[in-house]
């Protein structure tokens, strides 16, 4: 897979369910099924992955030793409300409620799409994280990619 990429504004049903874009649904790789493993994300907000993706993630996750215990920790935490999904006939996802609850999600949602996963987030938290330090941008990216050997912008 070469990568996800889109931000799409969605609205949620009444029951919690998320036309997933169609923008985003030609990107998936047929391998993935159209099914999905959700669970808690970084910075409050829920991350979706293609079950191939998420197969991949696994095997990586096998490699740790659970008998250190951060290992342990950080392996309980990335799978705390891992909860498998599928788009059903209308090509919608039903997100569980207490992995909405979590993120802040009520109606609008917006879906960022990157590198392996696809974000779900409130649209007031989203427009925050991403309006938050963009002062510094240009210091953050000297930092992480400064030392790529990539000289273009």
């Amino acid at each position: 897979m070469k990568g996800f990429v889109g931000e799409f504004e969605c609205k949620l049903d009444a029951k919690g369910r998320l036309l997933f874009p169609s923008g985003l649904k030609k990107q998936l790789d047929p391998a993935a099924q159209e099914s999905f493993v959700v669970n808690r994300g970084f910075e409050g907000c829920l991350v979706m992955y293609p079950m191939n993706e998420w197969e991949t993630i696994t095997e990586k996750l096998k490699m740790l030793n659970l008998f250190v215990a951060k290992n342990r920790r950080f392996y309980r935490q990335f799978h705390n409300g891992a909860t498998p999904l599928g788009l059903d006939n209308n090509g919608r996802v039903l997100v569980p409620k207490h992995l909405l609850n979590y993120a802040g999600i009520g109606k609008e949602v917006i879906v960022f799409a990157y590198a392996d996963r696809i974000e779900l987030w409130a649209k007031d938290r989203y427009e925050s994280e991403m309006t938050e330090g963009t002062e510094q941008f240009a210091d953050l990216a000297e930092e992480v990619m400064g030392q790529a050997g990539n000289n273009h912008e």
